[in-house]
């Protein structure tokens, strides 16, 4: 069912015996359940629908346990039924509904160390299956050079999620995940692949409260010099905490509209303008 198991035994536990299981909702969440739950507003969900059917291409950034593979599942239930997707996952956890989906999932080495078939082989196999779309369930070594290559020569839409704070976290943790690949590139080519190939980042967060929230729906606007540029679309302000310890906040625009706004309304999306009215 997608569950995450994990078991550790003395010595190496100080404790005895400790093992932890990690489940999914029963019912597969949706959109809906994620406003209502206080993840996102209505606004930010509309908008994240149009930036799937524009095939912008998304990543997912946020820590341990912050609902990055709930998002990433919610996000997938928009691509449209007739895209081929292929999906690339360390253990198989998404639940895709369309009709046309081809699930990968890595091998671990056997018991003499061999046999071992890692996300980065998977990655470059799924480019020879003629995907729309190409899902990885968390980038989180070499294959970041292999996937963004993938999103700068026409594979566009494709989705993943990866371990950062902060959307620039993300980016400098995408630069040495590449790096990780052992090719001897200069730091600025890697910015300039990240950069064309990643349109989006949103950075999801688990509060004090326990509470999981966007904080921030970032794009990718591009270089300026060494530096690639973010601008924050929405983002979530904290306005207190109740007396038994709530966080109390909202998620507001920032008031600047997107740079992807024209290729959203060659797909036909409409983007009121009273989105991105700063609160």
């Amino acid at each position: 069912d997608g569950s995450r198991v994990n078991a550790i035994i003395p010595p190496l536990s100080l404790v005895g015996p400790v093992i932890t299981i990690r489940k999914f909702p029963s019912k597969r969440l949706e959109m809906r359940d994620l406003i209502g739950f206080g993840t996102l507003s209505e606004e930010m969900a509309k908008f994240l629908d149009g930036c799937v059917k524009a095939r912008l291409n998304i990543f997912i950034s946020g820590g341990t346990g912050s609902g990055k593979t709930t998002l990433l599942n919610v996000l997938s239930s928009f691509i449209p039924n007739d895209d081929r997707i292929v999906t690339i996952e360390d253990a198989a956890e998404l639940q895709l509904m369309q009709d046309h989906v081809i699930s990968l999932e890595t091998r671990p080495p056997n018991i003499e160390g061999k046999g071992a078939i890692a996300i980065r082989d998977l990655v470059r196999n799924s480019l020879r299956m003629r995907p729309d779309r190409v899902v990885i369930g968390e980038v989180r070594s070499s294959e970041a050079l292999d996937m963004l290559q993938a999103m700068n020569t026409g594979h566009d839409g494709s989705l993943a999620t990866g371990h950062a704070n902060t959307p620039r976290d993300m980016l400098s943790r995408l630069e040495t995940m590449v790096l990780m690949a052992g090719m001897d590139l200069p730091v600025r080519a890697i910015r300039e692949q990240i950069s064309s190939a990643v349109d989006l980042i949103i950075q999801q967060s688990r509060l004090k409260d326990g509470s999981r929230k966007i904080t921030h729906i970032t794009e990718v606007i591009g270089m300026e010099g060494d530096t690639i540029i973010l601008q924050d679309l929405f983002t979530f302000k904290q306005t207190g905490t109740t007396s038994d310890g709530k966080i109390e906040g909202r998620h507001s625009s920032t008031g600047i509209r997107p740079y992807v706004s024209e290729k959203l309304e060659n797909y036909g999306i409409d983007l009121p303008s009273d989105w991105f009215n700063e609160v």
